[in-house]
Order: structure tokens, then sequence, then C-alpha cells
């Protein structure tokens, strides 16, 4: 498995803002709720949130770790990214926090909302 991090200069999306969010940890039924409103694709716990997502292909998935990238740098909040062949697994926690708290919800929204844009497999 080959872990890819990119810098800030790539992608055509734009660069949002830091958003103003809390670093305070979720608890269960925090992350339950979170998940109720992201793609059906995420999981997760207090720990992590993940969301394995399968493109049409390699080139597609490059393309959207580059998309987030800059988003993610804006944040200065970065996913561990795993990229094989079309997929890309996406892992969220806040680690100075010790897990998931309302950054990572908001990336994850950010990332449903970018994959929504590129094709899929399938």
């Amino acid at each position: 498995m080959l872990r890819l991090y990119v810098g800030a200069n790539v992608g055509d999306g734009p660069v949002y803002p830091e958003v103003a969010m809390s670093h305070d940890l979720l608890g269960p039924d925090a992350v339950e709720a979170a998940l109720g409103a992201l793609h059906p694709g995420w999981t997760g716990t207090s720990d992590r949130l993940a969301r394995a997502i399968e493109f049409a292909d390699f080139p597609t998935a490059v393309e959207f770790v580059n998309r987030i990238a800059p988003r993610c740098e804006a944040m200065d909040h970065h996913p561990d990214l795993a990229l094989r062949w079309r997929w890309v697994d996406v892992s969220l926690a806040t680690h100075s926090a010790g897990g998931v708290t309302d950054l990572d919800v908001q990336l994850a929204r950010i990332i449903d909302e970018v994959a929504g844009t590129l094709p899929l497999a399938g």
C-alpha cells in the first residue's frame, strides 16, 4: 500500500479559509449523528472516521487527492490517505485531541463534496 502526501500547490478546486471549529472530542452519540449526515460509505467511532472510495480509474483517484489537498491545507487538517489503484482510503482523526472532533466531520463533508464531482467505479 502506498501512502501519498501531497502539497498545497496542487489541484484546481477552490481553497477555503480555515473554518473555526471545536477541537473537543465528539462522543459516540455525536459521531453517530454526524455519520448519518455523511455519505453512507463513512464508518467510525469516537476514535476515527473512515471511508474507502473507488473511483473510475487510477488517474481519477489521484485527481481526488490533488483536489482535496489544498482544502486540507487551508483547514490545517490533514487526513491519512492510502492510494491503491483506483481506491483512496481516507481516515480522519484530530490527533491533537485524541479522536474525532467537529473538524473531522467538516473535512468528511468536503471529501464527500469533492468525491461527488468525480467519476466513481460502477
